[in-house]
């Protein structure tokens, strides 16, 4: 039925750890914006929709930016794109820091988180981008590079949460972002001077087709994920208000990383096999799993069982996500799949906006176990989205070399 891949093959690429390494140290802090946000400004304001509110406008500006930042990449190349982003985004987390700590006028921190997500580098999606390049023609090993992407992307969720919910709490509140401002300008510099893996700059005229948002089956993917994400951003708030309920705030990390720490393990195993089903059935069949999943953690009495149910839910996490990055390479035309993987991340920041926000507001008029009936509800819709439109998630015949097995990534989150 199945048999395995082989990822240290694939660690063997030429080049490929060059990239690797320094993009993991950019990607990291993906999962600490949100979470360390929150937790500043929860820290200064003493509200969570306040919180969940701002840490919603640097998803949503996210999901604005990537796309152009992506379709750029693919235009002018990916270090003249990374830097200008890389310093625009560490200046803004650093004035969003210092406006939350001097008690600044909300709305300052709205500005400021707005920049910090509009210029969040797409690393992932440039990792992705530069896969494609050096595995041309090799689809089985494009496979199992997605399938690598998709589980880096989850331990990126599993340490980032710790490490900022650990800094914020033990050393200061604004320690975390700090930390996401730090990695990211670093990692993403080193990345940036990687220039000979780089996929070669494709000028315009030579780009086939025209945005990826204009396929059809690309825009169910992207309203599909909204569920996903919505799943990440509620989760956020929700396992920090519950654990402080608890009275064991310092656990909100740890319970969250849980969560991606079962998308992992899910993700590493999916990743391994090569599937006789198709991606589209293969999609359907996680996220049914995932609706399944969140919708046991409102109903879970204390931080342990719910810590043990996160942990469950995150296993239909990769495989969801996974099935739908091999989905979308198939959809779009070769010119754009740079800017196709950005869509999907942003749809996922988006849902994460979403859920934050809507979960923060139930959390304050009801208290902690309310927010996690927003995943649930989120996860619900985007399946129920999927299965009734299925029949647009089939290949596009045009899409240059389709790859039946191809895995990736955030989202968001990086999902």
């Amino acid at each position: 039925m199945a048999r395995s891949f082989g990822y240290g093959a694939l660690l063997r690429t030429p080049g490929a750890w060059t990239f690797l390494l320094p993009a993991f140290v950019a990607r990291l802090p993906y999962a600490m914006l949100g979470l360390g946000t929150v937790l500043l400004v929860l820290d200064t304001t003493h509200s969570y929709t306040t919180a969940g509110a701002v840490a919603a406008v640097a998803s949503i500006t996210q999901v604005v930016g990537a796309p152009l930042t992506g379709r750029l990449a693919d235009r002018v190349g990916q270090a003249p794109v990374l830097l200008p982003c890389l310093a625009l985004h560490g200046a803004s987390v650093v004035g969003l820091i210092a406006l939350a700590l001097v008690g600044a006028p909300v709305w300052t921190l709205f500005v400021a988180a707005g920049v910090a997500g509009a210029s969040l580098p797409q690393i992932g999606a440039m990792v992705r981008a530069r896969w494609l390049h050096a595995l041309d023609g090799r689809p089985q090993a494009l496979s199992s590079a997605f399938a690598f992407e998709s589980v880096t992307d989850e331990l990126t969720f599993v340490l980032g949460p710790v490490l900022a919910t650990t800094l914020c709490t033990m050393v200061a509140p604004a320690a975390g972002l700090g930390a996401e401002a730090v990695l990211t300008v670093l990692g993403g510099l080193a990345f940036a001077a990687q220039r000979r893996t780089a996929p070669p700059v494709r000028a315009a005229a030579d780009v086939q087709g025209g945005s990826a948002l204009a396929q059809p089956g690309v825009r169910l993917l992207v309203g599909g994920l909204l569920g996903v994400g919505t799943v990440f951003g509620a989760l956020q708030v929700s396992i920090t208000a519950a654990s402080e309920a608890a009275g064991k705030a310092g656990l909100s990390g740890v319970v969250y990383g849980l969560f991606a720490a079962g998308s992992v393990i899910a993700g590493t195993a999916f990743g391994a096999v090569q599937w006789k089903r198709s991606p589209r059935f293969r999609l359907l069949a996680a996220y049914a799993a995932l609706v399944v999943g969140a919708s046991t953690l409102w109903a879970m009495p204390n931080l342990y069982t719910l810590a043990a149910a996160a942990f469950c839910c995150g296993l239909a996490i990769a495989p969801t996500l996974i099935s739908a990055y091999t989905l979308v390479e198939t959809l779009v035309e070769s010119g754009a799949k740079t800017e196709a993987f950005t869509w999907l991340t942003g749809s996922i920041g988006l849902g994460l906006a979403l859920g934050s926000t809507v979960a923060g507001r139930l959390i304050d008029a009801h208290g902690p176990s309310a927010g996690f009936l927003v995943p649930a509800l989120g996860a619900a819709l985007g399946f129920t989205a999927l299965l009734t439109l299925r029949s647009r998630l089939a290949p596009t015949p045009s899409a240059s070399r389709p790859v039946a097995t191809s895995r990736p990534e955030p989202a968001r989150a990086s999902a």
